[in-house]
């Protein structure tokens, strides 16, 4: 796209701005949000330069504007188009056969419906390179507090609702999908374990209680009781 190319939005975008420049903290994702972004980073940051990179479902474009120069790094969004972002969907990307050395798929498979997210990953799985590195967050259905919702009144907690993300699942059924569309994992992690009534007061209060979040996340990094899973896949 060229440097001139007019800045597009629509859904969550069209309704929100660019909501991810700068994130408001006293926003309940907030910590989390911040965390991922720095395991998303400190990811990035050890790729050498001449990698080729998809942002897949990139939104505003935050990670490719920043990584530009470093990188020759892509980004595509379904809602969102400008200079740096190309206006396309994850289930038919507009690139050939082992365009990319790497992907990022961050917050979207939840966006998708459960009949789209076997097509979004088998489309990722097709654009890599063989070796190539697929590295995707999904905030997992299963969390911890979820689970003792689950025990006590016979529901999960959404993570989202319905409308917002219809795709919701436990984050082994992810697992599950990417392994049936070609992919091995190779490293799992997780981000802010819902400790009941304490997660509560860090989703009150974002801003104050950020470094409670983080040393939760870090004494208690288990995926499955963790609200995020970010899930390296590598193609064969």
């Amino acid at each position: 796209m060229s440097a001139s190319s007019p800045v597009v939005r629509d859904g969550e975008y069209a309704a929100r701005g660019d909501y991810h420049r700068q994130p408001d903290p006293d926003w309940d994702y907030y910590p989390t949000y911040i965390a991922k972004l720095k395991s998303v980073r400190a990811w990035l940051d050890a790729l050498p330069r001449e990698a080729r990179v998809l942002d897949a479902g990139c939104g505003e474009g935050i990670l490719v504007e920043e990584y530009a120069g470093r990188l020759a790094i892509q980004g595509i969004d379904a809602s969102y188009s400008s200079a740096r972002v190309r206006r396309g969907s994850l289930t038919a990307l507009p690139y050939q056969d082992g365009s990319f050395d790497r992907a990022l798929c961050l917050d979207v498979l939840e966006h998708l419906t459960f009949e789209d997210q076997p097509k979004a990953l088998a489309e990722l799985h097709r654009v890599l390179v063989p070796g190539g590195v697929l590295l995707v967050s999904v905030p997992n259905l299963a969390h911890l507090q979820s689970r003792v919702q689950f025990l006590l009144r016979g529901r999960l907690i959404r993570t989202a609702s319905e409308l917002k993300h219809p795709g919701d699942r436990p984050a082994d059924d992810y697992i599950a999908l990417a392994r049936r569309a070609g992919f091995i994992m190779t490293r799992r992690r997780g981000i802010f374990p819902t400790i009941p009534i304490v997660t509560r007061l860090i989703r009150q209060h974002p801003r104050a209680l950020m470094p409670l979040h983080r040393a939760l996340t870090r004494l208690l990094p288990v995926p499955g009781w963790c609200f995020l899973n970010l899930l390296t896949l590598r193609k064969p």
